[in-house]
């Protein structure tokens, strides 16, 4: 089942909570709606549902090319999982599944023997079919939420929607989850969006990416594109850790922090910077800072190793470099090694890979 917005606009007392969005989910993917509180992702995702109302004058919402926009939410067959689980305390696990099944309108109502070996199935697939007699109080946080999954998808619901389905949760028991929702949405095929301000969920389990900032989407794509291609400064800046530093452009070489580029530090060909003399960014993410103790040869500007964490599989660097500027890198533990400093070393730094932005717009 596919889903489409049409350009959807909703104000909360005069507050723009969504401005103008347009969407079109292709039938079976599973999509992360990611961005930072107050983008909007909630609220879109309670229009998709019919929990909201778009603003009047509001385009479409489309489910298969039919608009849906003016039914009620309990005819849209919408799956929806809260944050914070919704389960009914005094009800067993089985019977919070079998809810949704038992509660429809009698001529849609399926009989006991039915609802009870759908029920059953469900609880097989996501792994609680030994605890249909328990109570919520008696299950885990993750058990909880499978609890939640099972009951939405009881309804057999057209759309899945999942609202910080794993917000509540420790870190490692998300990363269980993550997975075993990946695992559970390609068996099922049930088009799924999922919100989200959790970056590295978002990539690792979404197929495609919906990067939301104050109402908007500043880009759509793959977790591939969206982190390695970034349409805006915003998206550069929001997945992953990054340094950002000012630039001016003066006869077609890039300039910033002491350096002056006139190629490309991915490729070492001719780059000829596209770019006016001011008003110009580069982002560089820490894995693309390469630091020597000497100069190699390649532009570079000289930092002194202000702090060295490397209890984890990777060691950061925080460096301060000429003037004021600061910036993070990243290095194998084996790579740190090898470099042979301590805090308080002076060590050359050089980009490997650069992004450039002008006015919003990306360029480099």
């Amino acid at each position: 089942m596919s889903v489409e917005i049409e350009r959807v606009s909703r104000a909360f007392d005069g507050c723009r909570a969504l401005r103008d969005v347009s969407l079109r989910v292709p039938t079976g993917q599973l999509v992360a709606l990611l961005g930072p509180s107050g983008s909007g992702k909630t609220t879109l995702l309670r229009i998709i549902a019919g929990l909201e109302q778009p603003d009047p004058g509001s385009g479409a919402i489309r489910f298969h090319g039919t608009d849906v926009s003016r039914v009620r939410a309990e005819r849209r067959r919408v799956g929806f999982v809260f944050q914070h689980y919704a389960l009914f305390r005094h009800m067993s696990v089985f019977e919070n599944v079998a809810f949704g099944l038992r509660v429809r309108p009698r001529r849609e109502r399926p009989g006991r023997a039915e609802i009870a070996r759908r029920v059953r199935r469900l609880l097989a697939l996501v792994q609680l079919d030994d605890l249909e007699r328990r109570y919520p109080h008696q299950l885990s946080g993750g058990q909880r939420q499978r609890v939640a999954l099972a009951r939405a998808l009881a309804i057999e619901p057209q759309v899945l929607l999942l609202d910080e389905p794993f917000g509540a949760l420790d870190a490692r028991v998300r990363q269980e989850l993550r997975r075993w929702l990946r695992r559970l949405h390609e068996e099922v095929q049930v088009t799924t969006l999922f919100v989200t301000h959790d970056q590295d969920e978002a990539l690792d389990v979404a197929d495609t990416v919906v990067v939301m900032n104050s109402g908007r989407i500043e880009q759509e794509g793959s977790p591939d594109e969206v982190f390695h291609a970034p349409a805006t400064p915003f998206v550069m800046g929001f997945l992953g850790k990054v340094n950002r530093f000012p630039a001016t452009v003066e006869g077609g070489r890039l300039c910033f922090a002491s350096l002056a580029l006139d190629t490309d530090p991915a490729t070492g060909r001719g780059r000829g910077w596209p770019v006016p003399r001011q008003g110009a960014e580069v982002f560089l993410r820490p894995h693309d800072v390469l630091v020597s103790p000497v100069a190699n040869g390649r532009a570079s500007f000289a930092a002194t190793i202000v702090r060295v964490h490397s209890a984890g599989p990777a060691a950061h660097l925080e460096l301060a470099g000429p003037g004021e500027v600061t910036l993070r890198a990243e290095l194998t533990l084996e790579g740190l090694a090898a470099l042979r400093v301590r805090e308080g070393a002076v060590v050359h730094v050089a980009p490997r890979e650069l992004h450039v932005f002008v006015d919003g717009r990306r360029v480099g």
